[in-house]
């Protein structure tokens, strides 16, 4: 399963990149908000940093701003993804988006029908939002279990970008139904980085270190 970052954050995204760890980022208007200073800045070192698929969002909610906006935004590199939202609009812009080669992300994918049709105008990605679905008492795990099951009836090629990814346990659980994708923020990675048996353990290693150099000056490993 492929990991993608959920972040503007430029600090962020070196920082779990030289880790090996990010297949792609995922980004939207709010995310470039919380960072502040020129989101073109942003948009363009992002490309540069990561060799994966950059999901950058457009903001207009009509089709020709949709276009306009997309075609512009998959100047800033070759693996730039436009990011359009599930409305009737979002799905005419993905189509001609997706006719001239530009690969689309088709966002705000609640039910298995808008994820259906998201395939069928030809998305690269749809992003089911499942933390948001638990927010309201559905179960988003189910939403993505669902979604896994029409692509594989039909051998659809969109990918499952499950987003909104609000714990460590959301990953796993999108891994045994075998999402593509999952795009997290990150706090999470960072939890799924942590243990505390590899704490306790690593604490051990090194007082058991200690003690052995304190009888040997020299000893080097």
């Amino acid at each position: 399963m492929k990991i993608f970052l959920d972040t503007a954050n430029l600090e962020s995204i070196r920082k779990y990149n030289d880790m090996g760890l990010l297949d792609g980022i995922t980004t939207n208007p709010s995310l470039m908000s919380k960072e502040g200073g020129n989101p073109k800045d942003a948009m363009k070192e992002i490309t540069k940093i990561i060799q994966g698929d950059v999901s950058l969002e457009v903001v207009s909610t009509k089709y020709a701003g949709m276009m306009e906006e997309g075609t512009r935004l998959r100047e800033y590199g070759d693996n730039v993804v436009v990011k359009v939202p599930m409305t009737p609009d979002g799905l005419k812009a993905c189509k001609s988006l997706s006719s001239e080669g530009i690969p689309v992300n088709v966002t705000l994918i609640f039910s298995p029908n808008q994820a259906l049709l998201a395939a069928k105008s030809g998305a690269k990605y749809v992003s089911p939002f499942i933390g948001r679905l638990d927010d309201i008492g559905h179960d988003g795990i189910h939403l993505i279990k669902e979604i896994k099951e029409i692509f594989s009836n039909y051998n659809f090629t969109t990918e499952i970008l499950v987003a909104s990814v609000r714990h460590p346990m959301h990953v796993v659980d999108a891994a045994k139904i075998g999402a593509d994708v999952v795009t997290l923020p990150p706090a999470v990675l960072d939890k799924m980085l942590q243990h505390p048996l590899t704490k306790i353990g690593l604490d051990n290693f090194l007082a058991d270190w200690e003690k052995l150099k304190a009888g040997n000056p020299n000893i080097k490993i």
